[in-house]
């Protein structure tokens, strides 16, 4: 097995957008804000989540990496996101659509990069030594976590919605 490079990064991350588009499909407004616990995150905080990260972290911080890895990243707080950038607010088409027009821009960056610099090491003050190759691992990574999150709430909502069917038929989730 050959070692990642932009070019498969981006053909995967290219597939996975309309994954992503698919699982919010017809998702209503009122689904769209449903959380199973109030410390869980909604299925349009998970979007927008995937929107600011594409720009704010993963193609910003492989850029600043890629170009100069002792350059300091800009802080970020995807925790503080949904409430201090209103996910909750916000419209699922919308939420999708700047999170496309987001991906299909990292695609065609990555597409221009060539594997000379993934070797290249920022040094994080609280997770050390990352290379611009850990952080195109993590970006796909980022995007599996995602999809099961994505997949998880539509599951828990299932059960509500299905009330007085249940779903033990379809096996163990």
């Amino acid at each position: 097995m050959s070692a990642l490079t932009p070019e498969e990064a981006a053909q995967r991350l290219a597939a996975n957008a309309p994954v992503f588009d698919n699982l919010v499909a017809e998702v209503s407004p009122e689904q769209a804000v449903w959380k199973p616990k109030r410390s869980q995150w909604s299925i349009i905080e998970v979007v927008n989540h995937l929107a600011d990260e594409e720009v704010d972290d993963f193609r910003r911080r492989l850029e600043l990496t890629l170009v100069d890895p002792s350059v300091p990243w800009p802080s970020i707080d995807p925790q503080g996101w949904p409430a201090a950038r209103g996910y909750l607010e916000r419209d699922l088409g919308e939420s999708i659509e700047r999170f496309l027009g987001e991906r299909a821009r990292s695609v065609a960056w990555l597409l221009g990069l060539s594997d000379a610099g993934l070797d290249r090491v920022h040094e994080h003050p609280s997770l050390g030594r990352l290379r611009a190759g850990d952080l195109l691992a993590s970006w796909l990574a980022h995007d599996l976590i995602h999809i099961r999150q994505i997949t998880r709430l539509y599951y828990r909502w299932l059960e509500r919605w299905a009330v007085p069917y249940g779903t033990a038929y379809a096996g163990p989730f």
